[in-house]
């Protein structure tokens, strides 16, 4: 026998039409669904920091509180909004109930993004009958879109892969089943409210942007050409069941220099150096998928593949110097007010010196610590991933056939050089210069408990 839904999740993504479907689960009697109810940046819905009593503090500090919290309704059937940059520490629990059900809302990927632009660039994210729409168009931009969209499938082949291994359904939405009284009635009847005779979509939002796409994109031209160089993909179908393979193939640079190189970056490594070392001697492609990439590998026999490890005390700092100098000023903001990092307000950052920059530096180590531990409601960064495991990754694909380190980087890369049959190969990349602070021993210690499997699985010293 079936066991009867006792919650819901709505598994959906920015501007996938999850508020218009929020409004019509709302306006059904004994039904309520709480917004986003663990974005690390609000609590259900925009300027709110409290949702059934509990702060934001709270709920950062015990998630799973404000879970309880949520679900505790008796004779009611409560249930919220979850994105792929949601908290990901109730994940497992949300999975592993089988009395909650799950959603899924989907919407095609080129419409949500150009969406989701617009709205930043108007900052009007709903609108009804009586509201005016904010003219506006949005470029865009094709290494962000690959990210985006790259990001979300992995999402969702996560929460279809744990629907699998425990057997579970979900019902699939589409953008354009929301305005659908039967779809929306179906809906409702599977939740168990086999006693409504029909279910009216919510009628107080209206759409923001019924023009054609190349009204609303500048860049249109230059769109289509992106679109066409991608595998096709329908993000609104149930993704396949082929496990998941690298998921940064598109990062990858092939060189035909000698017989082929393919530089697989490490996020927060020397890239950059090792990209313009590789040009000095050819031609580099970019922009791989999978099929692309296989060809390419192909056409190169006798290529080699290899990645570039950097360890992992200047690689943190890497990306706290992204993180002061970054566009996201959000992000600094939640490491002030939640995760113990106490950054002065931005316009004083560019004026830090090094005794304040490694104390902060510090702080940040230990938020590091604990994002990897899954102790935090931000989802790890590439930027600061461990390595080790963004090497898994690689390996889902095609493992690297060279490991190197920055540290030895002109010898190594002369020796890979030489594999290929490159005989004189450009002049070789040193290890970026670093801030002398950061031998300090707290610092080195903090990296450590950070970065500890790192340490143990490449055998990196204490000291950078």
């Amino acid at each position: 026998m079936t066991q009867p839904f006792r919650s819901f999740v709505i598994f959906a993504e920015m501007r996938t039409g999850s508020n218009l479907l929020e409004a019509t689960l709302n306006a059904v009697k004994r039904v309520t669904c709480f917004g986003e109810a663990f974005n690390p940046y609000m609590m259900g819905w925009p300027d709110k920091d409290e949702l059934k009593g509990i702060t934001k503090a709270e709920r950062d500090a015990d998630p799973h509180r404000l879970l309880a919290a949520i679900f505790d309704k008796p004779n009611h059937l409560p249930g919220f909004r979850y994105f792929h940059d949601h908290d990901p520490r109730v994940f497992d629990a949300i999975m592993e109930d089988r009395a909650t059900a799950k959603i899924v809302l989907t919407r095609n990927p080129v419409d949500s993004y150009v969406s989701t632009a617009l709205a930043r660039a108007t900052n009007q994210w709903k609108l009804n009958e009586t509201e005016t729409p904010i003219p506006a168009a949005a470029r865009f931009d094709g290494a962000e879109f690959r990210q985006v969209t790259g990001e979300i499938e992995e999402f969702q082949l996560k929460v279809l892969h744990r629907l699998q291994i425990t057997g579970q359904s979900a019902f699939w939405l589409g953008y354009e089943d929301l305005r659908d009284a039967e779809v929306m009635t179906g809906l409702l009847h599977w939740l168990g409210r086999t006693d409504l005779e029909g279910v009216e979509p919510a009628s107080d939002q209206v759409p923001q942007n019924p023009r054609e796409l190349a009204e609303k994109v500048e860049n249109f031209d230059e769109m289509q050409a992106e679109l066409a160089r991608l595998d096709p993909f329908m993000l609104r179908k149930i993704p396949n069941f082929e496990p998941r393979k690298g998921p940064a193939v598109p990062s990858f640079l092939g060189a035909e220099a000698g017989k082929g190189l393919i530089f697989m970056p490490v996020k927060g490594g020397p890239s950059d150096s090792v990209a313009r070392w590789l040009g000095a001697m050819g031609a580099v492609t970019g922009d791989f998928n999978h099929n692309s990439l296989r060809q390419w590998k192909r056409q190169h026999v006798g290529h080699r593949s290899f990645t570039v490890l950097r360890h992992p005390l200047p690689r943190a700092w890497a990306a706290f110097q992204a993180l002061l100098k970054g566009r996201n000023a959000e992000l600094r903001q939640l490491m002030r007010d939640i995760h113990r990092v106490a950054l002065p307000p931005d316009p004083e950052l560019p004026g830090l010196g090094d005794g304040r920059k490694a104390e902060l530096f510090e702080a940040f180590l230990d938020f590091l610590r604990r994002n990897l531990n899954g102790q935090t409601t931000l989802p790890t960064h590439p930027g600061w991933a461990s390595q080790s495991e963004t090497l898994a990754g690689f390996a889902r694909f095609g493992a690297p056939d060279m490991v190197l380190r920055e540290s030895q980087l002109p010898r190594e890369l002369s020796w890979l050089a030489a594999s290929v049959g490159i005989k004189a190969p450009a002049d070789l990349p040193d290890a970026e210069p670093f801030p002398d602070f950061l031998n300090e021993q707290s610092l080195r210690a903090a990296a450590k408990k950070a970065y500890l499997r790192d340490y143990v699985a490449f055998g990196f010293a204490g000291q950078p």
